[in-house]
C-alpha cells in the first residue's frame, strides 16, 4: 500500500485531507512523494514559526536530544527556566505553566481565572465570556469556550458557564457583564472563526470593564502569538496588558508545547 492508502485505513479520519502526501521540505518550500514543489503560506496552521526544517531550530533540538528528551516536572530542567524566563521578560508578567497544546494552555488559562475568582469571592462567579466565531480548542471545555453552534454538536454535555458575545459590540459586552462572570477571553485576531480583526475601541472596553469589575482579562494568542503579527503578541498592538495569556503552536517550531503566561 502507498501512504495514501495506509492513512485511509489506519488513520481515524477526524480531519479531511487534501490530495497530497508531503514527504520533505525546507524553509518555505515542501515537496510531495513525487518531487512536486510547493510554496507553503500556512506554516502548518501558524505551527512552523521558522520555516521548514530551519538548521538553528533542527541544531536546537538534536542538541537536546542528545542531552535529555524528557523529564517529568518533578525535576528542574534548564530549557523550562530558560523560556519561562524570557516568557515573562518579553510580556513583563510574572509566572508561567507550560502544557503540550494550544487546547491545554486555554484549558489553564480557564482553570486560573475560575481558581482567581473562586479563591476571592467564593462560589457563583464563574462564567466566562468568549466571542461570537472564536475557537479555543478541541477538549470538551474548550470547545464550550468556542463561540460556535457547528462545535457544540455530537458531544455534549458541554462543560457550563460560556456565554458569547459579538465580535466589536461594545453595547451588547456591557449588557452580558452579570454577578456572575470572571473572565472575558478573546483573540485579538480570530483564525478559525474566519480571520477577523478586533478593533482598538472594542479591546480597550475589555480592559475598561475588566479593570473596573475586576474580571479578567485572557487572551487566547496560541495561532495568533510568537511574532506573527509584528509584535511578540497580537495583544501588544493595542497597548494592553492582560491578566493571562495562552499560546502554543510557534512557540516551539513543531514540537508540542503550550503555555499559560500570567501574574
Amino acid at each position: 500500500m502507498n501512504t495514501k492508502e495506509l492513512d485511509n485505513k489506519f488513520v481515524a479520519h477526524s480531519y479531511g485531507r487534501f490530495d497530497v502526501c508531503l514527504s520533505k521540505g525546507k524553509g518555505s518550500t515542501l515537496y510531495d512523494e513525487n518531487g512536486k514543489k510547493y510554496i507553503d503560506f500556512g506554516s502548518g496552521i501558524g505551527v512552523t514559526a521558522f520555516g521548514i526544517c530551519d538548521d538553528e531550530w533542527v541544531k536546537a533540538v538534536e542538541e537536546q536530544l542528545t542531552k535529555v528528551q524528557h523529564t517529568s516536572n518533578l525535576y528542574y530542567t534548564e530549557p523550562c527556566a530558560e523560556l519561562a524566563e524570557l516568557l515573562c521578560e518579553k510580556t513583563g508578567m510574572c509566572n508561567v505553566f507550560f502544557g503540550n497544546s494550544g487546547a491545554e494552555a486555554n484549558e489553564g488559562a480557564i482553570k486560573f481565572a475560575r481558581k482567581y475568582s473562586f479563591d476571592k469571592y467564593g462560589e457563583g462567579r464563574s462564567t466566562i465570556i468568549t466571542l461570537v466565531d472564536s475557537f479555543h480548542g478541541r477538549t470538551i471545555t474548550t470547545l464550550a469556550a468556542t463561540g460556535q453552534e457547528c462545535f457544540h454538536t455530537t458531544f455534549g454535555p458541554f462543560t457550563p458557564g460560556f456565554k458569547y458575545c459579538p465580535a466589536n459590540d461594545i453595547e451588547r459586552l456591557n449588557e452580558m457583564i452579570t454577578d456572575d462572570v470572571c473572565a472575558i477571553m478573546f483573540e485579538c485576531i480570530q483564525g478559525e472563526g474566519g480571520v477577523n480583526n478586533l478593533s482598538t475601541e472594542f479591546v480597550k472596553e475589555i480592559e475598561k470593564i475588566a479593570n473596573e469589575k475586576d474580571i479578567l482579562m485572557v487572551v487566547d494568542e496560541v495561532q495568533t502569538g510568537n511574532g506573527r503579527t509584528g509584535k511578540y503578541f497580537a495583544y501588544q498592538n493595542f497597548g494592553i496588558k492582560p491578566d493571562i495569556v495562552s499560546t502554543a503552536k510557534g512557540l516551539a517550531g513543531g514540537l508540542p508545547m503550550g503555555a499559560v503566561i500570567f501574574g
